[in-house]
């Protein structure tokens, strides 16, 4: 094959591959009748041992080194090489998560890692694909940034208080249903209260936006999932404990 062919093929600049055969680093080895000079497919080749080890960032006269040790066989180059570039995809995968952790912790408006969020809030903890609906969903309401803002000056501390509050307030619902408190009595409008306060944490609820989620509470198969695994039917208990409590309040 001609220059511009193997440019081509292998995705580098003519200019380059006249600049290797200049430094002898890889020499068309064969003619053409009119003079052109050729590549070989061992040429190839080494062009492309070459331009692995250049990925790798090593210099030219180090991978010509490396190229003509009489030592290395082939097998061995190519197995060194796979080696090295094994090691480079490990630390972009590194990178890469870095990056996803520092996304998600915007996203989240958290200053936790996932790891720190999934210690806090269990292994099942589906922040991130929360976060990233109600962003959407809501990203252009005032609740959303007042979330975002109060959110974001949280620390593990004080992500830890709330997950042990919430876990106490929904034992405390738990016991008032299986007790057979009604969902419009004082007992139940304080625990309404109390849910109240906690989503207060991240933005002004009233009580129609309180209403609004405790609908969404049923109507999500996720939230009922989770209040429902807790105990059954408590999806359904909470939701009319906040509505009880919503009328009462005119």
């Amino acid at each position: 094959m001609q220059v511009g062919t193997v440019a081509r093929l292998v995705g580098v600049s003519v200019r380059t591959l006249h600049h290797y055969d200049e430094i002898a680093l890889v020499v068309p080895s064969g003619r053409t009748p009119k003079g052109y000079r050729t590549y070989s497919s061992a040429d190839v080749e080494r062009l492309h041992q070459v331009l692995t080890y250049r990925e790798l960032g090593f210099a030219l006269d180090v991978i010509a080194a490396l190229l003509d040790d009489p030592s290395v066989d082939a097998m061995a180059h190519l197995r060194r090489q796979r080696e090295l570039l094994n090691e480079r995809i490990d630390h972009l995968h590194a990178m890469a998560a870095a990056v996803d952790k520092m996304m998600e912790a915007k996203k989240m408006g958290m200053q936790l890692t996932p790891e720190e969020q999934r210690e806090i809030f269990g292994d099942n903890w589906t922040g991130e694909e929360y976060a990233e609906e109600a962003e959407q969903r809501w990203g252009e309401t005032d609740e959303w940034k007042q979330s975002q803002e109060r959110t974001a000056s949280f620390t593990k501390d004080d992500w830890k208080a709330i997950k042990d509050e919430a876990d106490l307030l929904e034992a405390d619902l738990a016991a008032a249903m299986q007790r057979g408190v009604s969902p419009d009595s004082a007992e139940a409008g304080v625990l309404a209260e109390r849910h109240r306060a906690s989503i207060e944490r991240y933005y002004d609820c009233g009580y129609e936006m309180q209403v609004n989620l405790a609908e969404m509470y049923i109507a999500d198969e996720r939230f009922a999932k989770h209040y429902n695994e807790i105990a059954p039917g408590l999806a359904q208990y909470l939701r009319d404990v906040i509505v009880a409590n919503a009328a009462r309040q005119g």
